[in-house]
């Protein structure tokens, strides 16, 4: 019985907090989730904004589900995997830090689970709004760096001649704007009009950052997330009138998008741009040590390395990086972190497909949340990112939704996740 009530939600129940203190929690996410788009620097807002929120959680009240066992072993045996393959390179500070933010990400995962799984629908809403607050600051950045409207903003909000805005790198740019636009895509096609169009304005500074990060992964991220989920939209809407009005507003966007698309290729340094990164011939790309090359060569290497060869050494042994982190977690941790990182996101996956169905009050925030965290998962196979901290984020909500959605799921007749049928 006490088994049932920790894995459903139901019992122990947690005693109200104070509206003073609802009010500062639920501002606290919001903060968090703006803080998100402003990374350039370290240590970041977000990570002060992070660790801030954690103590006033933990000082305020914050509960441990049994349900999060199997991704907090996880989580504690891939980390551990790194830091025993670095142990003989410690010496070198780049490599410790390393280790410290990856054993930080971690902890955000599970922060995020537990703050999402207690007052579930407001916190949601506020990390939404927080997250579309900071991506447009973000997109409206990078759009002025790289129409060079702001004195210096050239330098220091492009880079490659790609834009950048508040991120180091716009391939990262490129992959944080998708769930803010997924965000606001659902309003575009479900709020009443006033909403919609300040929406599509919203989308549409986010759409133009991306295309401008020239980043082909977010390109196609953004199209085939925001496909998903309408597709997921549609076949969870509660009646036909309301499906009829998604996919009218959908075909409408898409027409508006390629409009967009139409004017900006008229300029010949954005067309130019747009042949060279969609071009599958990329030099990178190619050949026996190409990124696809490095792949197959790399993962022949790690059947022969128990132990990996630590974070951070593979471009030693090959002109670059991994670009994909299921092969780094392999090279940079041994099997023991090669194991463990596929099982993590297979089993984050798997559990949200059966949870798209389920009946809750923020169905519509988790559709968002799922697209945007299973396009991530795709892009893991071509670029690393295993520090990037809205991949976390995601990851940790992900799994506190799925806790806060137990008593639903045994309100409809369906057995509640157990940590053992998790695993």
């Amino acid at each position: 019985m006490a088994y049932a009530a920790a894995t459903s939600g139901h019992l122990p129940q947690a005693a109200p907090a104070p509206p003073g203190v609802l009010a500062l929690q639920r501002a606290m996410v919001w903060l968090v989730g703006a803080s998100g788009a402003i990374v350039f620097i370290e240590p970041s807002p977000y990570e002060v904004m992070t660790l801030t929120a954690a103590a006033i959680f933990v000082a305020t009240g914050l509960r441990l589900r049994l349900l999060f066992m199997p991704l907090i072993l996880l989580l504690i045996s891939l980390n551990a995997g790194y830091s025993i393959a670095a142990v003989p390179l410690l010496d070198d500070s780049i490599i410790a830090s390393w280790i410290a933010t990856s054993w930080y990400m971690a902890f955000t995962v599970i922060f995020f689970a537990m703050v999402v799984a207690e007052d579930t629908a407001a916190r949601l809403d506020m990390l939404r709004r927080g997250l579309v607050t900071g991506a447009v600051i973000a997109a409206l950045a990078a759009v002025a760096g790289y129409l060079n409207v702001v004195p210096g903003g050239y330098d220091l909000l492009t880079l490659y001649g790609r834009a950048r805005g508040t991120f180091k790198d716009p391939n990262v740019l490129g992959a944080f704007l998708i769930l803010p636009s997924l965000f606001v895509l659902q309003s575009v096609v479900t709020a009443p009009l006033g909403k919609a169009f300040r929406a599509t304005i919203a989308f549409g500074i986010m759409a133009l950052a991306i295309l401008l990060a020239f980043s082909r992964a977010a390109w196609g991220g953004l199209i085939l997330t925001s496909a998903f989920m309408l597709a997921l939209m549609v076949m969870t809407s509660a009646s036909g009138k309301e499906r009829s009005r998604i996919v009218t507003m959908t075909l409408v966007a898409v027409l508006l998008a390629v409009a967009l698309i139409a004017v900006l290729m008229s300029f010949d340094s954005v067309a130019d741009m747009f042949r060279q990164r969609a071009s599958f011939d990329q030099s990178y790309d190619e050949g026996r040590f190409g990124r696809f090359g490095r792949h197959i060569l790399g993962a022949d290497m790690a059947l022969d390395l128990p132990f990996g060869i630590g974070p951070l050494q593979f471009h030693h042994y090959f002109p670059e990086d991994t670009h994909n982190s299921y092969l780094n977690a392999f090279m940079s941790g041994g099997w023991l972190s090669g194991v463990c990182y596929p099982a993590l996101v297979f089993l984050t996956v798997m559990t949200g497909f059966r949870h798209v169905f389920v009946r809750v009050p923020w169905q519509r925030a988790y559709l968002a949340i799922f697209a945007a965290f299973l396009g991530t998962v795709g892009e893991s196979f071509i670029i690393d990112t295993d520090h990037w901290r809205h991949f976390f984020m995601m990851l940790g909500t992900m799994w506190g939704m799925f806790a806060a959605a137990q008593p639903y799921r045994m309100k409809a007749g369906e057995p509640p996740t157990r940590p053992a049928e998790a695993c």
